[in-house]
This record gives C-alpha cells, structure tokens and sequence, in this order.
C-alpha cells in the first residue's frame, strides 16, 4: 500500500469577511478547516495557531476519505458531500466579497501524470464564479 497519494483536492471559501460557521450551516457539512480572520484557529496539526487567523477560510477536503491517485474522484465526492451546483452559492460568496475554488494536489515526479478534471466539473465550476487551481510536485 502506497504511503502517499498521488492526488488529492479541496473546496474552500475563503476572504475576510468569511464566517465558517455561516458556511457550515448552508452547506451542512462539517469543515477541515475553519478560520475566522483575526481569530485563533485551530491547525491540522490538531494545535491552536500562534498567530491569528489573516484571513477567513471554510473548506472540507478529500484526501481522508477518498483513495485514488486521479483528481476526478476526489473532486466528484466534493462535488457529491456539497451538493454542487447550487443556485444561490454564487451570489453569497460574492455578496460577502469571498472567493471559492478547488484546490487540487497533484504529485507527477516523472512529469507523465496528466490532472483529469472533467469539463462538465470545469464548467460548473466557471458558472459559479469558482476556479480550479492545480498544484502540480515533482
């Protein structure tokens, strides 16, 4: 078995006027991570942060639950926990001047591994004034 995974994403919303608790309850789903700007939050270490908070983040990620060295499973169970699309999300991430995106870990140490995000999820993604930001490690 296989130490670490190849691939892994997220979904966050994240900016300064971003309360997880807000978040938590639209989506009804318990957060990863959850930070309140200019307050203590807590790290994935399981730590209280030394620092506040600079900015506000709410996001659930994949990598616990879902194992597969390709993008496409891990950003469908987001897709599939969040229930995306949503009709209203959009004007509610604007509204409170947030941003939201996939964020998406991709290991390629021989550069032949090519991310695989569906255009249906690409799309959905674009109409929802998200973006998907691959962070490619080799």
């Amino acid at each position: 078995m296989k130490s670490r995974q190849l691939a892994h994403a997220s979904f966050s919303v994240y900016g300064d006027e971003v309360t997880p608790h807000v978040w938590t309850r639209y989506f009804g789903v318990a957060p990863d991570i959850a930070v309140t700007k200019n307050e203590p939050f807590i790290t994935p270490a399981g730590r209280t942060s030394s620092a506040p908070g600079r900015t506000g983040v709410w996001s659930v990620r994949s990598k616990a639950v879902i194992q597969s060295d390709l993008l496409e499973p891990h950003l469908r169970y987001l897709i599939e926990q969040l229930a995306l699309p949503r009709a209203d999300l959009r004007e509610m991430v604007e509204r409170v001047g947030a941003k939201m995106r996939f964020f998406c870990y991709w290991k390629n140490e021989t550069g032949h591994r090519m991310p695989d995000v569906a255009d249906d999820i690409r799309a959905m993604m674009e109409m929802m004034g998200g973006t998907i930001e691959i962070d490619e490690y080799r």
